[in-house]
């Protein structure tokens, strides 16, 4: 069961990491809505494997559930960086070769947007260490990572190597 919840959300977070990719890439401007439509679908499946697989109690959801929210609304921002990030690379790599100077700068953006996820993590543990365990705890950031492995992974399977 775990592996066919997992099989779901592989297969809506790469149709999300596409969508990602393809309009920079590919100039596609009809791409914008129907994103919108498959980050629901993803928010959607993501909270269903982690609410299958945190295992949580009744009074540990109440009391979850809100803090998992707004990780997700901060989480979010971070997400929009990198669709940023994304979208400069795409325009600097469609127009021939990415100069020095802006391989510099994407590459300060690219591991800001990284420091940022890993204070963002850091700054989550305390308030879901008052509500859960720690080895509850523990299992959702793994969860959380292993999701953003699996968005990782597809982004760099379809982003071209810098020229």
């Amino acid at each position: 069961m775990k592996k066919n919840l997992t099989n779901m959300l592989r297969s809506a977070l790469l149709i999300l990491a596409t969508t990602l990719v393809l309009p920079a890439f590919a100039d596609d401007d009809n791409i914008a809505s129907n994103m919108d439509i498959l980050r629901e679908k993803v928010v959607a499946d993501k909270k269903f494997v982690v609410a299958n697989n945190m295992k949580l109690t009744e009074a540990e959801a109440k009391t979850f559930w809100p803090i998992y929210d707004a990780y997700q609304q901060d989480l979010h921002e971070i997400n929009e960086r990198m669709a940023k990030l994304i979208s400069d690379y795409a325009l600097a790599y469609n127009k021939g070769a990415v100069p020095d100077e802006t391989a510099r700068k994407l590459l300060d953006e690219a591991i800001a947007v990284e420091q940022a996820e890993v204070k963002l993590k850091q700054s989550y543990v305390p308030k879901l260490s008052k509500v859960l365990p720690g080895v509850k705890v523990a299992r959702y950031l793994q969860i959380e990572n292993k999701i953003r492995a699996i968005v990782r992974y597809d982004l760099a399977a379809a982003i071209p190597l810098m020229e």
